[in-house]
């Protein structure tokens, strides 16, 4: 009851603004001052204790090891930066566990600045919210050293164990400036997987330089053999350059997919605003035709009304048929699927918020530890996850028939 009554009195105090709840003086502050004061000291105390026990009970000032003064240590908590009154002993052999040699911040602080990293904000924003909210003075550099406590996490992350079998990679990119010599776009490419249980999975990042062909995306690939993938059903992705040849490669069996939203796109730039409209209603039949030969009917249908004032246009879909076309040999619930690449537009839009507010990077490690940490932040209530898995069941269903049990044998 005294502690529900103190509790009340505080508040009463922070609403009428007698008393800080943050920042120096605040009420937090100073009750987080107290707690790690006593912890300190009975720390300690236990020390000392153990090591009476361990010299036959000698721990008296006049014989074995005993308390020597304080030394103050500031540290930067969650709630602000207090001072705490570290305990030293005579022999120098007590290292409070709390608060480490050397240490000028807390566990709690660090979880908060890499949540806050992966939430998009730049390090000058984190230390200015710390200030502002929290009355911490922080810098850059610290920031910067707490979010590269990241980087052994993002290897074990890189090289994690993976499924045997996936039904489903998109492969896109996100262009990232990185300042090497001068700021240039470079891609940063992200491979997401569909797992058998309809979940989804970024498999990894991998930082390019724009020239990418079959063996760049070869290794990449083997990468994902080495880590124990076995067998892809579909490859979805947007006419990266060499990589339907490195899929044959790797993977023999997998059908590689050109998303068809992005070849829209493309043929969309080769023709007029105004007639915008017209086009994308005259290829509509094209891709959502029942069959091969009925798209190509159609295609010819929009070649004989477009060619002469838009050839380019034309030539788009004639050379990227081959991968156009495999997704017209399976039902509509694998069609809804793999036609498009959405399922990776909206992570890309996190990460492109994430990236875009640094402006630019020093290097590609820096690049990819800013998309790891927005990589750990996306969905953490599990919320989308299930909306996701729900939306998948019936395609999963799908593929197992149409690829005569592959998907099953992954389950097993």
């Amino acid at each position: 009851m005294l502690l529900d009554e103190l509790a009340d009195l505080a508040a009463d105090r922070v609403r009428d603004g007698r008393l800080r709840l943050m920042g120096e003086g605040g009420l937090l502050v100073e009750l987080t001052r107290h707690l790690m004061q006593a912890a300190v000291e009975a720390e300690m105390d236990l020390h000392l204790a153990e090591e009476a026990g361990r010299t036959g009970g000698r721990g008296s000032r006049s014989g074995g090891n005993a308390r020597n003064g304080y030394r103050p240590r500031k540290v930067i908590t969650e709630v602000g930066t207090v001072t705490v009154q570290v305990p030293r002993d005579r022999l120098g052999t007590f290292n409070s566990s709390l608060l480490p040699k050397y240490a000028r911040r807390t566990g709690g602080l660090e979880e908060m600045v890499l949540s806050l990293t992966a939430k998009g904000l730049t390090s000058g924003e984190i230390v200015a919210h710390l200030a502002e909210t929290y009355g911490m003075e922080t810098s850059k550099e610290t920031v910067s050293t707490i979010t590269d406590k990241a980087l052994d996490s993002m290897a074990d992350w890189r090289t994690r164990p993976l499924d045997p079998v996936y039904p489903v990679l998109f492969v896109d990119c996100v262009n990232v400036k990185i300042r090497d010599g001068a700021v240039a776009n470079r891609p940063i490419y992200v491979v997401l997987a569909v797992t058998c249980d309809g979940h989804r999975e970024i498999l990894g990042l991998w930082a390019g330089d724009g020239g990418e062909g079959a063996k760049y995306w070869q290794n990449v690939l083997a990468e994902l053999q080495n880590r124990g993938v076995r067998d892809v059903l579909m490859l979805v992705c947007d006419g990266l350059k060499g990589l339907p040849e490195a899929v044959n490669t790797v993977f023999p069996q997998t059908v590689v997919q050109l998303c068809i939203v992005h070849l829209i796109r493309t043929t969309l730039r080769y023709i007029s605003r105004q007639d915008w409209d017209a086009a994308a209603r005259d290829l509509k039949p094209v891709y959502t035709a029942a069959n091969e030969d009925e798209a190509l009917a159609r295609l010819a249908e929009f070649s004989e009304k477009w060619e002469a004032k838009y050839p380019a246009a034309v030539r788009a879909w004639e050379r990227s048929w081959s991968e156009v076309v495999p997704f017209l040999g399976f039902p509509s619930p694998i069609r809804k699927i793999v036609s498009t690449t959405n399922a990776i537009e909206s992570l890309n839009a996190r990460y492109r918020r994430s990236v875009n507010a640094c402006g630019h990077f020093p290097n590609e490690t820096a690049a990819l530890k800013r998309l790891y940490l927005t990589t750990l932040a996306l969905d953490p209530t599990g919320r989308g996850r299930k909306r996701w898995t729900s939306r998948w069941m019936e395609a999963m269903n799908a593929f197992d028939i149409a690829f005569d049990g592959r998907l099953s044998a992954g389950r097993a």
